[in-house]
């Protein structure tokens, strides 16, 4: 049997670090040789979307499995905040989650509680998938996940602009989304938005400064 590598393969991850722009597209179809194909385009990683996309927990893993495999950073756009959502995309091995709709400090706060392993946060182990898809071990995963996961929250509401100060200052949150078209919906009560609103770009710039304020991926 091979000895595993124990530095794990975090593309997108490591880019951030380094102070550049990753490139990732989303993944919204269901299919094992999709993942494949779409993990050689040369991006940096890929969102799969179980939100709006054509995504089974089964779907989910597979692709998880298929883009780590080849060297790209799968992320999982799970579809609420709910906690085992979150355990099921971090056990299939993604190396980070993106949750939609985050209106307050406290729904951020739960977001990392429920991704990190105590004692900083709630997440139990029960899965060798995970370590797989980092291209480490079990023991050297344990170790490494709280400070390797990226938690990403997507800012797209009215009253997720108004409390963006608050949840860009949550300890944890790594990275911030800003979803265009339900905050132009929530805005303007229609999308797409055209991009000269006077609101909808208050609202960009206010996101964008408190991510910057509190040194947030965005």
């Amino acid at each position: 049997m091979l000895a595993p590598i124990q530095k794990p393969r975090l593309r997108v991850l490591n880019a951030l670090r380094a102070g550049t722009k990753p490139i990732t597209t989303f993944m919204g179809l269901p299919s094992f040789r999709t993942a494949q194909v779409v993990a050689q385009t040369g991006v940096d990683g890929i969102i799969i979307d179980c939100e709006h996309g054509n995504i089974s927990d089964d779907s989910m893993h597979s692709a998880t499995a298929a883009i780590a495999a080849l060297g790209v950073s799968p992320l999982v756009r799970i579809r609420g905040t709910h906690s085992d959502l979150i355990k099921r995309a971090l056990d299939a091995g993604a190396h980070g989650v993106v949750v939609p709709q985050i209106n307050s400090a406290e729904e951020a706060a739960a977001i990392v509680s429920y991704s990190k392993f105590p004692p900083q946060g709630l997440r139990g182990q029960g899965s060798a998938f995970p370590a797989l898809a980092h291209g480490i071990d079990v023991p050297t995963y344990m170790k490494t996940a709280n400070e390797t996961i990226i938690i990403c929250v997507q800012i797209e509401s009215v009253t997720g602009v108004q409390n963006v100060d608050a949840i860009c200052a949550v300890p944890g949150v790594d990275m911030i989304f800003i979803g265009p078209n339900d905050l132009a919906l929530s805005l303007l009560g229609y999308v797409p938005a055209r991009g000269d609103e006077p609101e909808f770009l208050r609202a960009i710039e206010d996101i964008v400064a408190a991510a910057r304020r509190h040194g947030k991926w965005r």
